[in-house]
């Protein structure tokens, strides 16, 4: 046992750095005829200002088998709070107050997509995080009429012990539009000691699931939040015509090769936090690659250091007059943590450092009098 213990903390503390050696390159690869600049990847971000999960896969209602309450208070979702039923087939009904306008296209990203959206008045819709943990006082009515309550209330005397994580929220995806990237900060699981914990539907309780480890000494439930996300979706699905670069853009960074330039750096900001795409050699400048060549190289998606970092590679070729670029994030999910507990979960929940490796981004580019075309597409690997 000491020794499986030793070679699961081998596992996840071996493991290399964000570091990005820059280098270029060579020139010979390049047309010699100065073209202009283009950047085919992007990240959008979506604003959100606290959420919650709470599962019972193993004392399951009917239909659900997990409840997502989520709070929004910006410019594109609205205010007030939603809450996401997640289902046994793994597709997810929406239930939102009035003061929100959510964007049914977005929840392609979520297990197998969208079953309904409700518009719904809640009964009760407390939903805090303080210092001592959740407050959740939650009542609605599901499309059944049925109605659905949770009820969280943690009275712990021990202070939480917050950290840093890329929810694992893409493994459950099936046909997704974008790469989501789940950024929660000041994370924590709910505590089972000098908790109320009540999930009912229809009036039926149903048991929570439990975290299989202690964590910081405690016993906690699977049910875990976060009063700072950062929720960003990465290279969405498109088909449109490239803009030219601004150089002067000073979230993007690059540098000569030749008469090439050759992306180092994207880096998005929204609500506090930033996240980045760093390259290694530098991302070559498609338009003037010579024809039938293929050049490789790595990349790392990067948020603030707590949450770690994705790792994988890219390859661009050009055949006749196109361009085919493949991202693929097969180094997967790296933590950044030093606790033991969690380095051992991250080593035995493989979900947690593995679902990145499942997703596969291709990009094709084509010339149309003055500009380029860019048409995208994610598609989930066999695990």
């Amino acid at each position: 046992m000491v020794r499986f213990l030793l070679l699961l903390l081998c596992m996840v503390s071996c493991i290399s750095k964000n570091e990005i050696h820059q280098m270029n390159h060579p020139q010979n690869i390049y047309l010699e005829e100065e073209s202009i600049l283009y950047l085919p990847f992007k990240f959008e971000i979506d604003p959100m200002q606290r959420l919650l999960l709470v599962n019972f896969e193993n004392d399951p209602d009917e239909e659900f088998i997990g409840l997502e309450p989520q709070y929004f208070d910006d410019e594109a979702n609205g205010r007030g709070l939603l809450v996401i039923a997640w289902r046994k087939d793994m597709r997810v009904e929406v239930y939102h107050e009035a003061g929100l306008q959510p964007d049914p296209n977005k929840y392609d990203i979520a297990g197998n997509g969208l079953a309904s959206m409700h518009q719904v008045d809640f009964d009760q819709n407390e939903f805090e995080i303080n210092g001592a943990g959740a407050l959740v006082k939650i009542e609605f009515r599901d499309k059944n009429n049925r109605k659905i309550r949770i009820h969280i209330e943690e009275n712990h005397p021990k202070k939480r012990a917050p950290f840093g994580l890329l929810a694992p929220m893409g493994d459950a995806a099936s046909n997704p539009s974008a790469m989501p990237l789940v950024l929660l900060h000041d994370f924590y699981f709910v505590r089972r000691k000098h908790t109320q914990l009540e999930v009912s539907i229809d009036g039926r309780k149903h048991q929570a699931d439990k975290l299989p480890l202690p964590l910081d000494g405690t016993w906690m439930y699977f049910a875990r939040y976060s009063p700072d996300p950062f929720i960003v979706t990465f290279n969405p699905a498109t088909s449109e015509a490239l803009k030219p670069v601004r150089l002067d853009n000073r979230h993007l960074t690059w540098d000569y090769n030749g008469k090439a330039r050759e992306i180092k750096s994207l880096i998005a900001e929204g609500d506090g936090h930033q996240v980045s795409l760093s390259f290694d050699p530098a991302f070559p400048q498609f338009n003037m690659i010579k024809p039938g060549l293929e050049v490789k190289g790595s990349f790392v998606i990067a948020g603030e250091k707590s949450t770690g970092i994705i790792q994988g590679t890219y390859t661009v070729s050009t055949k006749g007059e196109g361009v085919q670029i493949l991202l693929h994030p097969n180094g997967g999910w790296i933590p950044n943590e030093k606790k033991i507990s969690l380095r051992l979960l991250y080593a035995m929940a493989g979900i947690f450092r593995n679902w990145p490796k499942t997703y596969l981004w291709t990009a094709t580019l084509h010339q149309e009098e003055n500009h380029w075309r860019l048409i995208s597409s994610w598609e989930r690997l066999k695990k």
